[in-house]
């Protein structure tokens, strides 16, 4: 199976973004969670109960089914899910990346390597001395970096991780 890099941040709502990151974690599961997949989940979930309570806090089933089904219709079945999921960093990465963003030169956009980088270098520590963030969640924070590491890649724009809540 190909991956395909997918900008699709803005046309995949954070609901449908939660479902595809449910389903993917789901250790049951052995085969790749495809769009044809969730899409194909979903719909046993507007027809089963107990599926639909499992995911029914995501947002609107039929909703759900529906946003599914037009990026299957767009991207095709066999495009791996998680790589249309949305991926946002919490509140306290946004504060790190924030400070990195702020920090750096305006013509090198910084990367999740770069974030990294600054995290090892003392910069939870100190944000967390400045009071920006808890002292307690340096290794948190470290495996969520790595975590979108790992997902986009060491070169990816870190500005576009950032949380807008």
């Amino acid at each position: 199976m190909m991956r395909n890099v997918i900008e699709a941040d803005e046309r995949v709502s954070r609901e449908l973004s939660a479902v595809i990151e449910a389903i993917s974690d789901d250790p049951d599961i052995d085969e790749p969670v495809t769009l044809g997949f969730v899409r194909d989940r979903i719909g046993k979930a507007l027809a089963g109960a107990a599926e639909a309570e499992r995911i029914h806090h995501f947002g609107n089933e039929e909703t759900l089914y529906a946003e599914a089904d037009a990026l299957v219709e767009e991207y095709g079945e066999d495009v791996l899910a998680i790589d249309l999921a949305t991926v946002k960093a919490s509140e306290e990465l946004s504060i790190i990346i924030e400070t990195v963003l702020d920090g750096s030169d305006e013509e090198v956009a910084p990367t999740l390597g770069t974030v990294r980088q600054a995290m090892a270098a003392g910069l939870i520590a100190r944000l967390a001395g400045d009071g920006l963030i808890e002292a307690d969640e340096e290794q948190t924070l470290l495996a969520e970096i790595d975590t979108l590491i790992e997902r986009a890649g060491e070169d990816a724009v870190a500005e576009y991780v950032l949380r807008f809540d």
